[in-house]
This record gives structure tokens, C-alpha cells and sequence, in this order.
């Protein structure tokens, strides 16, 4: 019997089943300092323990997606080393906050599972869950994979879709624990701009451009100990119908979130990942641009000094973003679309 992995197939998946992922993750301050040169974040609370401090926190929370990624990263092995494309997100939820030192570890669940209609491939369905050494969840998520069969012949299992929510209630989304909004600096955060001064409908063009570099992507994906082939191994990718290896889109999100704080600056905390979509691949040398949309507000029930935004944010590559078409006259995606993301965002509000 072989000792090396291969991966799970999509026959390997059963309803139910769960998956407890390897390896558990300490994160420390070189970790943050990797991933702040890999994507360019500046947002205040998670770059300056002084800042952090000076509100409640007991030191600069680790940035909510660098927690996404790793524990994404911790569920790959096992669920998505044989996957086609990460198609989707759901009801991602932020829990408690993530500092220096804390160990992360992850499991998750399948709760849906469909083979598709060329008998190759099928998809899977997982809940995955991140907690911290004291058992306190951090993130719980729902993705769904295109995955590789082993043998095309193969019976496939009676499909099951989970019904997901259009998005996270904004009652219930989670502050960090000890947090005091009215003592919050917007001039040391970088803009002026509050709760209060973003409305429904609104469009923000966040201007700037990140070109993404092989090495960079390629960094991240190990920083994060995503072990997927298609990101990894060139020489594979030369025979995909790319011909390349596949920049992870979990990468192109912290891009575009780090693109955001020209003209989001203060949306301190990603608390909630609604859905979203990746549209297109994205390659070394590709130039990325985004714009946000405001698709909803709301005061945050359990702390009056915050306010809640849900976001569209909209990435497309080597096609500024002034008065973006998100969609041609026929429905379909602009050809320079890769990322559709739709979350949710805390923002100190007014004293």
C-alpha cells in the first residue's frame, strides 16, 4: 500500500461524512508581516498593535483573511487535491478574533454532494469549521469543489444540494470581544469616511491596480499550506487546458480587499462571507482592479458603536474599473471579470 496521499475522488465522498484536517497552525508575527508583503493591507486595527490597543483589543488581530486562508489552506488535502475549480462560498461567519500565537485547527462536514452530467467530474459540498486552541470557533464557512472522479464508471450517489442563505444575518455577525469603537482614530486609520456616510446603491471605484507576480502567488499558496496541484506544479499545468498554474482565488480576495482601502479604509473587520463566485482564472502578470457596490447597512444590534456594510466587490484584470460593466447586454459576465465577492464588513459609526 502506497504511503503518499493521492487525494480523495469524488466516489470517496459520503453525505455526513466528516473530516478532520491536519496539521494544526501557530501564527505569529512573521506570518503577518509575510502576508502584509504579499498583499499590501493597510487597514489599521490589524497593522498597528498601538491602534489596536487603544480601542479594547488586547493586541493587533491577525487579519480576518489571512484566518480564511489558513484555515482553507487545512481542508485541501482532504476535500479539493483532485478539484477541477473552487466554484463557491457561503454563510462564512468570523468568530472570535485570531491574535499572534493563538493555534488554529479545522474539520468539516459534506453536506451536499452532485455528479455532474459528464460522469467525470462531481460536486462536493463542505461546511468547514476553524477553531482556536481553546476550542472557540473562528470561522465556519461553506464552499462547494468541482472534483476529479477516479473512474469515470463509477455509480454516483443520489444528489443532494444544501440550501444555503442569500446571506449572513447582520444580527448575527460577532465584534471582537473588549472593543471600544468610540475611541477609534479615522485619521490614524486614513479617511474620514464612517458608517454614516456610505449608502445603499453606492459605487466606489477603489482606483489602484496590483499586478500579480509568480512568486508572490506562489508564496501565499504556501503560506497558507494549500497543497493544490493546479497552483503548485508547473509541469503539470503546461498539459491543462491553461497551460498554466492557476493563481489562487483565495489570493485574488485578499487583493481585492487590500485594493479596498482606498475608499473603505475604516471596514476594520471582514465578519461575514455571503457568497461568491470566481468568475474567471487568474494568471502571473494579470494587473487587478476592483470596485465595491453597497448592497446593504445596518447599525450593529450588540454594539451601538459599530454599523455593518454589505459589499459587492467586483475584480476584474487588465481593465481599469471607471464605470465598470459588470455584465454584457446579453447577462453574461464581462470578459474581464474574475471575482464576484459578496460579504460583510464592520465600520465604526459616529459618536
Amino acid at each position: 500500500m502506497s504511503k503518499a496521499s493521492q487525494g480523495n475522488f469524488f466516489e470517496d465522498f459520503r453525505l455526513g461524512q466528516r473530516l478532520r484536517h491536519p496539521t494544526p497552525r501557530t501564527l505569529g508575527s512573521g506570518d503577518v508581516a509575510l502576508y502584509l508583503a504579499l498583499t499590501g493591507s493597510r487597514f489599521a486595527v490589524t497593522s498597528s498593535v498601538a491602534f489596536a490597543r487603544a480601542i479594547g483589543l488586547a493586541a493587533a488581530p491577525i487579519d480576518d483573511l489571512l484566518v480564511f486562508h489558513v484555515v482553507f489552506g487545512k481542508s485541501v488535502a482532504e476535500v479539493s487535491l483532485n478539484a477541477v475549480a473552487n466554484l463557491g462560498y457561503a454563510e462564512g461567519r468570523f468568530g472570535a478574533p485570531v491574535y499572534p500565537g493563538d493555534t488554529l485547527s479545522a474539520e468539516s462536514e459534506v453536506i451536499g454532494l452532485k455528479e455532474n452530467s459528464n460522469g467525470r467530474t462531481g460536486t462536493v459540498y463542505v461546511r468547514t469549521t476553524g477553531r482556536n486552541q481553546d476550542g472557540e470557533v473562528v470561522l465556519t464557512f461553506v464552499r462547494w469543489v468541482m472534483v476529479r472522479k477516479r473512474a469515470p464508471a463509477s455509480p454516483a450517489p443520489e444528489p443532494r444540494i444544501p440550501a444555503l442563505a442569500e446571506a449572513v444575518a447582520m444580527s448575527e455577525l460577532a465584534a471582537p470581544a473588549g472593543l471600544q469603537a468610540d475611541r477609534y482614530d479615522p485619521d490614524l486609520a486614513g479617511a474620514a469616511a464612517l458608517w454614516e456616510d456610505y449608502a445603499v446603491g453606492e459605487r466606489i471605484d477603489h482606483v489602484d491596480g496590483a499586478t500579480v507576480e509568480e512568486a508572490e502567488h506562489m508564496m501565499a499558496v504556501r503560506l497558507y499550506q494549500n497543497t493544490a496541484r493546479v497552483h503548485l506544479d508547473a509541469h503539470a499545468a503546461h498539459g491543462s487546458r491553461f497551460g498554466h498554474r492557476l493563481v489562487y482565488g483565495g489570493h485574488v480576495i485578499s487583493l481585492a480587499r487590500a485594493l479596498s482601502f482606498n475608499g473603505l479604509a475604516n471596514a476594520f473587520r471582514v465578519a461575514a462571507i455571503n457568497g461568491g463566485r470566481h468568475v474567471a482564472p487568474v494568471f502571473a502578470g494579470d494587473t487587478l482592479y476592483a470596485w465595491s457596490e453597497v448592497l446593504a447597512t445596518a447599525p450593529l444590534a450588540a454594539h451601538p458603536g459599530l454599523g455593518a456594510l454589505r459589499l459587492r466587490t467586483v475584480v476584474a484584470k487588465d481593465h481599469p474599473c471607471t464605470a465598470f460593466p459588470l455584465r454584457e447586454d446579453d447577462g453574461a459576465y464581462h470578459s474581464a471579470v474574475v471575482l464576484d465577492l459578496d460579504y460583510t464588513v464592520l465600520m465604526p459609526r459616529r459618536a
